[in-house]
């Protein structure tokens, strides 16, 4: 019986993985018929053009799963728990007690780190769901909104958010894989049909070379998000020999390994969930009487929807969260304590404070190349949307990331499942 088959058959036959699976897949399957549901009264001509003359409401919406397309009821998908995620590992940096909390006291603490993203959610959805609702009824995709039916229908689309965030946290907890990452996954997946129906009817013999270029940068991009994923420095240390009565123990070589892009794909969520506030704003505003008020908001607005400072802007967040996403989940003063109470070393490298500096300077390294790469996939389909014009590319390099992610990081998992079984 080859590998393959021996996993695929622990994969089916073991109770606890089956039961995993299918608890999964229907997790993802309740997700998206939440998706399919609207909100009462849209206009989805009005809502198409608006998404269709918006770069960064397209890309919102492949990321929402087609919810924003749709203005469904779970319009807003996981986008306020991973704000508020960020809010509060931003406030690790200012505040001790949250980061002996995040970093030192165990599951517990983390236990309550996530009680508190998920209580701060609730406000936030309650502000991203008045602002989507107000800037799409001013866009005529929704019908003028009396007070009681504006706090309705924030309402449903609150509750929407804070059962997809549950939904994600359910299958983090029973199924397989982390479960906000699915949810993104199963939305970007989603939308391949109907990316495939538009390259499909747009094309026309005199774009061949167009469409094939377009697969041969798709075929590339796979590629070199795996090897990105997959590659690491292996720092080399040696464990010291210790002789304890007749025996002598320690002794080896072995390697410790640093990933490149340490971060995945959580920079490139975070800039787009920090992107939505400008924009919400601005739409808001942009009718203000106060005359300095409403330009400032066409300033902005134009800057996010077609001038060229906005992948620039874009690529710096990517580039930016990469290095503090590294920095708090990567504790070179930890690791080198870890190696000094196990009796390691690295060779030519004194123990303590030398080691923290030596293992600070590789992740700096690193993390500018993983940074570098998450820029540059992050952009890419706004720079393929500005040079052929055709919405259909729009998924580009950064859902192929996700895409892509996700699934390595399920086998690992699955993998990691599998040989714990097999042992």
């Amino acid at each position: 019986m080859s590998s393959l088959t021996r996993k695929f058959n622990i994969l089916f036959t073991d109770r606890y993985l089956r039961n995993s699976l299918l608890f999964t897949l229907v997790m993802l399957i309740a997700f998206r018929f939440l998706a399919s549901v609207p909100v009462p009264g849209v206009n989805p001509g009005v809502l198409a053009q608006f998404l269709a003359n918006n770069e960064f409401f397209s890309f919102l919406n492949l990321f929402s799963g087609g919810g924003l397309s749709q203005l469904s009821i779970v319009v807003l998908g996981v986008g306020p728990y991973i704000t508020a995620s960020i809010i509060m590992q931003l406030m690790t940096t200012v505040s001790p007690k949250l980061k002996t909390l995040f970093h030192e006291e165990g599951s517990i603490g983390r236990k309550k780190f996530n009680n508190i993203s998920r209580l701060l959610t609730v406000p936030i959805a309650l502000v991203q769901g008045f602002g989507i609702l107000t800037l799409l009824a001013r866009q005529g995709a929704l019908p003028e909104l009396g007070l009681m039916g504006m706090i309705s229908n924030v309402l449903v689309v609150t509750a929407g958010a804070l059962l997809v965030t549950w939904i994600g946290e359910l299958i983090t907890e029973f199924g397989v894989g982390n479960g906000v990452s699915l949810l993104i996954f199963a939305g970007i997946v989603a939308s391949v049909p109907s990316v495939l129906s538009q390259l499909v009817q747009s094309y026309i013999p005199s774009e061949l070379f167009n469409y094939v270029l377009y697969g041969i940068m798709v075929l590339v991009v796979i590629i070199a998000v795996v090897l990105v994923n997959e590659a690491e420095r292996r720092v080399a240390i040696t464990y010291a020999k210790q002789v304890r009565g007749m025996s002598t123990y320690g002794g080896s070589d072995t390697y410790v390994p640093m990933k490149v892009n340490q971060a995945g794909v959580m920079p490139i969520i975070f800039a787009l969930s920090i992107l939505l506030f400008p924009q919400m704003l601005a739409g808001w505003l942009l009718e203000s009487n106060i005359t300095w008020l409403a330009e400032a908001a066409r300033g902005v607005n134009f800057v996010l929807t077609h001038n060229v400072w906005y992948p620039v802007l874009y690529f710096v967040l990517v580039f930016g969260f990469t290095y503090f996403y590294t920095a708090i989940t990567f504790d070179p003063e930890a690791m080198s304590e870890n190696l000094h109470k196990s009796g390691a070393f690295v060779p030519g490298i004194r123990p303590g404070a030398s080691t923290e500096e030596y293992f600070a300077k590789v992740a700096s390294r690193l993390t500018f190349v993983g940074a570098a790469f998450l820029g540059l996939i992050a952009v890419l389909p706004i720079i393929l949307l500005s040079t052929t014009g055709n919405t259909a590319v729009a998924i580009g390099g950064t859902g192929i990331l996700i895409v892509v992610s996700v699934v390595l990081d399920l086998i690992k998992k699955l993998d990691a499942q599998i040989a714990m079984r097999e042992y």
